[in-house]
């Protein structure tokens, strides 16, 4: 059975099964699936080996891999149009003779190049009965969030070193064209927009998507392009707002990512007892409780987990009081009915714990100060007078990493909207962080001012008033991000800042959005398949706060679908090792050209 159709994954998987499987379900005989990396990744975000069989295939194989010929079988290639993924093909089909396969069905995820293309024809064209392109290079991360594929892309869009080279041109190019197979799988031709600003890095990408676009929606020789649709891209530089990114947040996923060692979405745990045995857990949307606690700030994962499991156990009146881990393996035992709900919920009681402990051993402490300098005011709502003040006790106390005063004195930075030479090189020499200096120096290659000048002044977004909203204390600062999804919802961008690149801007039912936000709450995606969708792209990476922002905001405004994407998924401690690459020679940077 297919997965259920949740947003971007439900999208790719349609779009897969549209163009690649249903072209040969009417054979009714059993193919081999050839994937490389790229196409792996992208088939297990958005489907399970079930899903596979159910469409006629029976074994998945490693195209870059020698692997046993299967002579009476056809093969499918889903690949990249990329010279090693080719010559894997080509490989398998090089003499008639000893063919792997019987034949060959490709599909191309992107625009095949004329060279790569002519290889194939000179080498297998036989072997082969079909040749396709089905635009889809992006990875649908989560339900509402896109990533792109493109290695190194941070070192590549800001490194000094790359300045007068090509290589910035030509990742712009990149990053444009698989911005537009995310557009072509969501069927939108959404009017281009950007955040002017001090670098033109935003406004040329826009320009080249919107480009990519009109080539993609070409109709037919007469040049007629396809209408546009209610919807908006808009484009971001990541220095638009450089404090969410350093920030501690308290919200679940983002905190977990922050403060545990959570690699490829993995969370390893042992289990209780002496013996305890260490365990994985994905943490994924098939994981619906993972969904559900995701975004909820720590204080009510840690509340509500052990209601959850208090409510299993109460079926069978089998625990009373307090539970803890060892109880609900004992649990677990007797109540095999009940496991696999129970695992999943000790799974994120696990990750809970593991965030607390971490929290209420440093983090708590830090969280007061990076809400002051972030704000400028304090938890009473008074402004903070001097930053330097608020920022001293978290650079002299011993037990803070530096990782952590590095973060603090960033946001510091940033609140003042920069500082003196002067000061910075004492706050670099008194927290002994000389080796990592370029984890703050380096933001100028961002445009984020470092050392401050009255000819750089960087202009700051105008805040909503928020105020009235329900914060914890130490969560009071709301991403910039979410201000211009809820602007954008009701046309409030200033078209100033916020110019279109599109030569045809669509009317954008700003109003409907807004009066939407009165309707009662029913099946929200629904209710938005016939209305607008926003979509943000951040250059240089997005954070797992503003992940959150764009759900919040579906959730909030019901006839506007928010989707986030960008180059990569930031965490803090990933942002300052790229900020501090930046400087390296290319050599010594891990870029992968493909």
């Amino acid at each position: 059975m297919a997965p259920p159709v949740r947003g971007l994954k439900g999208a790719v998987w349609q779009k897969l099964k549209s163009a690649v499987f249903d072209d040969f379900k009417k054979e009714e005989e059993w193919k081999i699936m050839l994937l490389d990396d790229y196409t792996t990744k992208l088939l297990s975000l958005c489907c399970k080996m079930t899903d596979l069989l159910a469409e006629g295939i029976t074994v998945v194989e490693n195209v870059y891999k020698n692997r046993e010929p299967v002579p009476h079988m056809k093969a499918i290639y889903l690949i990249t149009p990329t010279k090693k993924s080719v010559d894997g093909l080509i490989d398998d089909f090089i003499t008639k003779s000893c063919s792997r396969y019987k034949a060959a069905y490709v599909y191309f995820t992107d625009f095949c190049p004329d060279s790569l293309f002519n290889k194939i024809k000179s080498s297998c064209a036989k072997s082969i009965k079909k040749c396709k392109e089905i635009n889809i290079s992006f990875f649908p991360y989560e339900s509402q969030v896109f990533i792109l594929n493109v290695p190194d892309a941070f070192y590549r869009c800001y490194s000094p070193t790359l300045e007068k080279t090509k290589e910035k041109d030509a990742v712009m190019q990149v990053m444009a064209e698989q911005i537009v197979t995310l557009c072509a799988t969501l069927d939108e031709n959404p009017g281009v927009r950007y955040k002017s600003g001090p670098s033109d890095r935003a406004s040329k990408l826009a320009q080249l998507v919107e480009k990519n676009l009109e080539n993609y929606y070409r109709t037919d020789e007469k040049s007629q392009i396809k209408a546009k649709t209610h919807s908006q891209l808009i484009i971001i530089d990541r220095a638009f707002d450089p404090v969410s990114t350093v920030l501690h947040e308290l919200t679940f996923q983002a905190m977990a990512y922050d403060l545990l060692p959570i690699e490829n979405d993995t969370y390893k745990y042992k289990t209780e007892g002496s013996a305890g045995k260490e365990k994985e857990a994905i943490l994924e949307e098939d994981d619906d409780l993972w969904v559900k606690m995701r975004h909820k700030h720590i204080a009510d994962v840690i509340e509500e987990i052990p209601k959850l499991l208090k409510e299993i156990s109460s079926k069978k009146k089998e625990a009373e009081g307090k539970l803890s881990l060892s109880a609900l393996s004992q649990l677990m035992k007797r109540m095999p009915q009940y496991r696999k709900e129970i695992s999943k919920q000790v799974v994120h009681l696990n990750i809970a714990e593991d965030c607390m402990s971490k929290f209420k051993s440093n983090i708590e402490r830090l969280c007061k100060t990076e809400q002051d300098l972030a704000l400028g005011t304090d938890a009473e709502g008074q402004k903070v007078k001097d930053s330097m003040r608020v920022l001293l006790p978290v650079l002299l106390n011993k037990s803070h990493e530096s990782y952590d005063k590095i973060r603090a004195i960033l946001l510091y930075i940033f609140s003042t909207n920069g500082t003196t030479q002067e000061n910075l090189e004492k706050l670099i020499q008194n927290v002994h962080i000389e080796s990592d200096s370029d984890m703050i120096r380096n933001w100028k290659y961002l445009d984020v001012p470092v050392i401050s000048s009255f000819a750089v002044q960087q202009h700051k977004y105008p805040r909503r008033d928020r105020s009235s909203e329900e914060t914890f204390q130490l969560s009071r600062w709301t991403p910039v991000i979410k201000d211009v999804m809820e602007d954008a919802i009701e046309n409030k961008l200033d078209s100033k800042d916020w110019p279109y690149s599109s030569r045809c801007p669509p009317t954008w039912n700003g109003s409907g959005a807004v009066s939407a936000r009165q309707k009662p709450k029913g099946s929200s995606r629904e209710e938005r398949k016939s209305s607008a969708r926003l979509i943000i792209f951040v250059i240089g990476g997005v954070t797992y706060s503003e992940m959150r922002c764009a759900y919040e905001v579906s959730e909030a405004y019901k006839s506007c679908e928010v989707v986030i994407g960008s180059t990569h998924i930031l965490t803090p401690k990933r942002l300052l090792d790229e900020v501090k690459s930046l400087t390296k020679p290319k050599d010594m940077v891990s870029i992968k050209d493909e």
